[in-house]
């Protein structure tokens, strides 16, 4: 698959740049273009995103960093039994325990809630850092849902950096889970109140919580460009029409009217 000409592969993060140094030059930069394309394209075009990566895992599959690429790349197409693989065989090679909450959410992903479960309560979980603790609570509260605990998702949720005022990258989607488990649970008053603490927290858009804040609210946002703009404008145009045409029709009566009065004239005459 073709690269793209502004990429030159040294965009790529300088462990992963590490990883890659056992692998001779040329083949390390066509790698490392690939995985590049990957990160570039993951979240807008997934497929194209799991074409490169399918190209680095066959070009080497024996570093940690393309193996959990390709992981990330079947995990956002949604193929869970494929990246849970990738991700497995990647924790071999680097003995982390970052990959533990997604590898869960893929069993979750599998129909096995309850695998992810036991995921959630494992002496890995310790290993991981905020963020990853955080993200495993995200897991645990899902996996909850998936079985119709509705109260037991909310209880998971709540914890010390859900109480916080302080802003961290997990706030938004921390905050926005929760007032979803509140909204699915009856509680609409208290998730309107975290929904809008969502909206404060995520400044970069990457929940949809302001547009369910507007929903509880009764807010409807009309496309200007969609149907009921075009039936609005095909009447404005059918009123300029008539008008137009009206306007015809006295510019032809009042050239009628001063035809006869030069008949007059020359009758006169």
């Amino acid at each position: 698959m073709p690269i793209a000409e502004d990429v030159t592969g040294d965009e790529i993060d300088k462990d992963v740049r590490q990883e890659l140094q056992s692998l001779p030059k040329t083949l390390a930069e066509d790698v490392a273009k690939n995985l590049v394309m990957v990160a570039r394209l993951i979240d807008e075009d997934p497929e194209g995103a799991y074409a490169y990566a399918k190209i680095a895992l066959r070009l080497a599959s024996r570093v940690a960093a393309v193996r959990e690429a390709a992981g990330f790349a079947a995990y956002a197409n949604q193929k869970y039994s494929e990246a849970l693989a990738e991700f497995r065989a990647a924790r071999r090679m680097t003995g982390g325990a970052e990959l533990w909450p997604i590898m869960a959410d893929c069993e979750r992903g599998l129909g096995r809630p309850e695998k992810a479960l036991e995921m959630a309560g494992a002496p890995d979980v310790n290993k991981l850092d905020k963020a990853g603790q955080v993200e495993m609570r995200l897991v645990a509260a899902g996996a909850r849902r998936d079985l119709g605990q509705l109260d037991a998702a909310i209880v998971t949720l709540q914890s010390p950096e859900l109480a916080s005022n302080s802003v961290q990258p997990w706030t938004a989607r921390l905050r926005y889970a929760y007032a979803d488990a509140l909204l699915a649970a009856g509680r609409e008053d208290e998730a309107r109140e975290w929904f809008a603490k969502a909206v404060e927290s995520d400044k970069d858009g990457s929940t949809d919580a302001s547009d369910r804040l507007a929903e509880m609210d009764g807010v409807d946002f009309v496309d200007a460009l969609g149907e009921e703009g075009d039936v609005e404008a095909e009447g404005v145009s059918e009123k300029l029409e008539a008008e137009a045409e009206a306007e015809a029709d006295v510019a032809e009566a009042d050239d009628v009217e001063a035809d006869d009065v030069e008949v007059d004239e020359d009758d006169k005459d």
